[in-house]
């Protein structure tokens, strides 16, 4: 494994390659309130318009890039850069170059063609209901001129990128008509369709389709939401996806986005939806269900400030119901960002929702909930939100926040971006998995980094810091469609423990009739470190390298600081002895030589 030192001062960055590293993490300090820090004018300038749409690393350079989409028409991806304004409108598709009358709906970066370069899949309703998937391949950290492959189906819905047979490269996943979905492959550019599951599908719209392990086997899994709100799991066995079980969401008048999080840390991904129980939302509630059950339990009911009742936004088929989550204060327990709407009338906002422990009769079975912070006047200042996500703003691998509101006489949507200034040093593993399509010779030298990959899975085990077994498990990128906003990496949060991890386990898809479960093992991880997994060659996990990124926290400077300050100190009351030394061994020579010079006499 490949270890790199990396210090980070604004989008600055320092790497030094070391051989061997021979320091241990131990000091920690507190947990501390969420205090945030408005940063959209060092990050976007006066650019800071438009609907954030996708994040990935479009040019390479291990800095996650923005795409945002202007007046609907338009993409634009803001390059990550080392000087204000930290994010730069670089690389356009034009409307000019789109069909006539497209309006994009949603952005999925990745790499189609295999050629491990950054492609970009746009979805786009023209004149029709129907989706149209465009996709503008990559090549040496731009785009190729021209107007891209037209794929010549159409999609009902957004589709969901994931990898269907296991080669690592995404793929196209949707229905075309009502009953049959389909898979559309790219690889060579060229569009090959087949026929995805063995029985006939009625999606929901708009849909939340995730390709996600729910086994834990490492082996990502396919999650449907098809019609009169049911749920279906097709477990991949072999390689190969079959129907496992259906379940019926709970009995609710709005049901929202599906997501997947560990949501009490044992290790299976948990399914959270959002859902308001009324035609009105003035009732919200969101429900959880553990793998391999049908019994969904609430574990947020209470929308009540003071006097004041919040819900939801019922949302809309543009803009739907849904949780983006993500663990703000490193605990290793995943939190959430949603926007409610005061239910007398006077406005919405983007609120934040802490995973805290639960040891009240309704919280027997998962022993955790969400808290609403009520009190952040941050995220209260803003007006209308409409949307919010967690982004790693400055590649520390503490979770900043991006909230979209609805401006006054302008067409695009507002964007904030919220610096998190968290000042306890809780540790975290930040985990980004790539397609393994090549490791260091790749074709035409270009650099493997920048490929958002749906489908990895990883977990951790550890001991926390009274010795307890600790473990989080997350997967990467199992959503695409309808403003998922998901990251090309994964955040772990460790709490305050500072041990090494003890174990971390990697898993990519399989191919068709493959049994081996291709899954990698790395042991005694550093905390605050950034691990980049390249699974080259795929089906020889113990070939598959690692690049670790360390990122040193506060109290890590702060301590080699006052270390380098006592070496100091020390160093001067011993020269200063060495000094008085030396001048009293003078002075006794000289003594010795008078002495001498009289006894000669």
């Amino acid at each position: 494994m490949d270890v790199v030192v990396r210090s980070c001062t604004c989008r600055r960055m320092w790497i030094f390659k070391i051989n061997h590293l021979a320091f241990v993490l131990l000091i920690f300090g507190p947990y501390s309130t969420l205090a945030l820090q408005d940063v959209t004018a060092e990050l976007f300038g006066s650019a800071k318009y438009g609907t954030v749409a996708a994040f990935g690393d479009f040019n390479s350079d291990k800095q996650t890039d923005i795409f945002i989409i202007k007046e609907q028409s338009e993409l634009v991806i803001y390059l990550a850069d080392s000087t204000i304004p930290y994010f730069k409108p670089k690389v356009h598709i034009s409307k000019d170059i789109l069909p006539n009358y497209a309006v994009i709906t949603s952005v999925v970066p990745g790499d189609y063609d295999g050629d491990s370069q950054m492609d970009v899949l746009l979805t786009a309703n023209i004149n029709s209901p129907q989706t149209t998937v465009l996709v503008f391949w990559g090549n040496n950290q731009t785009l190729e001129a021209g107007v891209g492959l037209h794929l010549n189906k159409t999609f009902t819905d957004q589709p969901l990128v994931m990898d269907f047979n296991g080669d690592m490269i995404p793929d196209i996943f949707g229905a075309v008509n009502l009953t049959s979905t389909e898979i559309c492959y790219l690889t060579n550019r060229n569009q090959v369709w087949k026929k995805a599951l063995n029985s006939s599908v009625k999606m929901r719209i708009p849909h939340s389709n995730a390709f996600i392990d729910l086994n834990k086997d490492f082996t990502a899994d396919l999650f449907l939401t098809t019609e009169e709100n049911k749920f279906e799991t097709w477990i991949n066995k072999d390689g190969n996806f079959t129907k496992a079980e259906v379940i019926s969401a709970p009995d609710v008048k709005t049901v929202g986005q599906s997501s997947f999080v560990d949501f009490d840390g044992d290790g299976y991904q948990d399914h959270l939806l959002p859902a308001c129980l009324d035609e009105a939302c003035q009732q919200s509630a969101i429900y959880l269900v553990k793998p391999g059950s049908e019994k969904w339990v609430p574990i947020l009911s209470d929308f009540k400030q003071r006097e004041t009742v919040w819900g939801f936004v019922p949302g809309t088929i543009k803009q739907p119901l849904v949780l983006h989550l993500g663990d703000y204060n490193l605990d290793g327990f995943p939190d959430a960002l949603v926007i409610l709407r005061n239910t007398s009338g006077s406005g919405q906002r983007a609120f934040l929702l802490e995973n805290v422990p639960c040891d009240i009769p309704t919280c027997v079975e998962i022993k955790r909930t969400f808290h609403i912070h009520w009190d952040q006047s941050d995220l209260g200042a803003i007006q209308n939100a409409v949307m919010a996500t967690f982004f790693d703003i400055y590649e520390d691998g503490i979770l900043d926040m991006f909230v979209l509101s609805n401006a006054e006489n302008q067409k695009d949507l507002m964007i904030h971006a919220l610096k998190n200034n968290f000042e306890a040093d809780a540790y975290f593993v930040k985990v980004m998995v790539l397609s393994g399509l090549c490791s260091n010779a790749c074709p035409e030298d270009v650099k493997p980094f920048g490929v958002n990959q749906p489908g990895p899975y990883v977990m951790y085990t550890t001991a926390d810091s009274n010795g307890y077994l600790k473990n989080a498990s997350a997967g990467q990128l199992s959503q695409s469609a309808h403003f998922s906003l998901q990251l090309p990496y994964t955040v772990l949060g460790l709490g305050r423990s500072a041990n090494f991890l003890d174990h971390l386990f990697v898993g990519i898809p399989r191919e068709p009739e493959q049994k081996d479960i291709r899954k990698q093992e790395w042991t005694a991880i550093i905390p605050n470190s950034q691990l980049i997994v390249i699974p080259f060659p795929h089906d020889k996990p113990r070939s598959w390298s690692a690049k670790l990124y360390l990122t040193p926290s506060n109290s890590v400077l702060l301590t080699a600081i006052a270390l380098i300050g006592v070496c100091v100190f020390i160093l001067v009351i011993i020269g200063i002895l060495h000094w008085k030394e030396k001048k009293a061994d003078d002075r006794e020579k000289r003594q010795e030589a008078h002495r001498f010079h009289f006894d000669a006499m």
